[in-house]
């Protein structure tokens, strides 16, 4: 069993509502010693916060409003955001930036948030935890301006091609994987590209309850993934590099934790 950070999931969500502390002891169990809980909303960012407040170091979370929720920030937004920030267990913003793809909200909505949100992270000294789908040109040139004055940033789930994310390298980036390597259907191009990916810039997330990992059998009925599944991520990470799945595993730990600041 090796010592894992799961830096992202959705432990707030309804969907663990009725068994959390179950959750959160196979989650042990499987090694994985750290998740952190994803803010994709003003809500869901207050939830993240209580629930990571004074367990530490088993959880932290974080602060920021996805693409999704774009057209409802505002001033008072930002100033929510800044209170969050400031709770101990709130250790990066985000998860924000932008998605081209479902267009929940529009582009000009999208933007005026995540720079929003990039300038409040500068501000802060904190790092970011970034969302994009169909939207790499915006994104690259936001991330250019901005890049100087934040911690640091991870793309969250990465599932590009190789020109983003040799561009999201270049500007010194993290990079955050999930199940999605573990899918036959459309992750094979990302069993390639992450051996690109230096190996004190690669996390591992789970994103649960989303994106169950394919090679988990058998599969649960409710199809809920969860963070006791981040070995599945390292396993097939470790396969595709070539490395050993205790060396990734140190490797990620490590990163994970000095990107957190935990």
């Amino acid at each position: 069993m090796h010592e894992l950070v799961d830096i992202g999931a959705n432990l707030a969500s309804k969907a663990f509502r009725a068994d959390l502390e179950h959750v959160l002891e196979r989650a042990r169990s499987a090694g994985v010693t750290t998740i952190v809980v994803t803010g994709t909303s003003i809500a869901a960012s207050r939830a993240a916060a209580a629930l990571a407040s004074g367990r530490a170091p088993l959880l932290y979370a974080t602060a920021g409003v996805h693409p999704h929720d774009a057209s409802a920030f505002d001033e008072r937004t930002l100033e929510e955001l800044r209170a969050l920030a400031a709770d101990p267990a709130v250790r990066a913003l985000g998860e924000c930036g932008l998605d081209y793809n479902r267009k929940f909200s529009p582009r000009a909505a999208q933007l005026h948030a995540f720079e929003a949100q990039l300038a409040l992270a500068a501000e802060l000294k904190l790092p970011v935890v970034l969302h994009y789908r169909e939207a790499h040109d915006d994104m690259l040139a936001l991330l250019k301006q901005y890049r100087d004055r934040i911690a640091g940033a991870v793309i969250h789930c990465f599932t590009g091609e190789r020109h983003d994310l040799h561009a999201y390298l270049d500007l010194d980036l993290h990079i955050g994987i999930t199940g999605w390597i573990c899918d036959e259907r459309r992750g094979l191009h990302l069993r390639e590209l992450v051996r690109d990916i230096p190996a004190e810039r690669l996390m591992l997330e789970t994103d649960a309850p989303y994106l169950l990992p394919r090679t988990l059998k058998p599969a649960p009925a409710n199809r809920r993934n969860e963070p006791a599944f981040l070995p599945l991520v390292l396993q097939a990470v470790a396969g595709c590099t070539g490395r050993p799945p205790e060396q990734v595993a140190r490797e990620t730990t490590r990163t994970a934790r000095a990107f957190f600041a935990i």
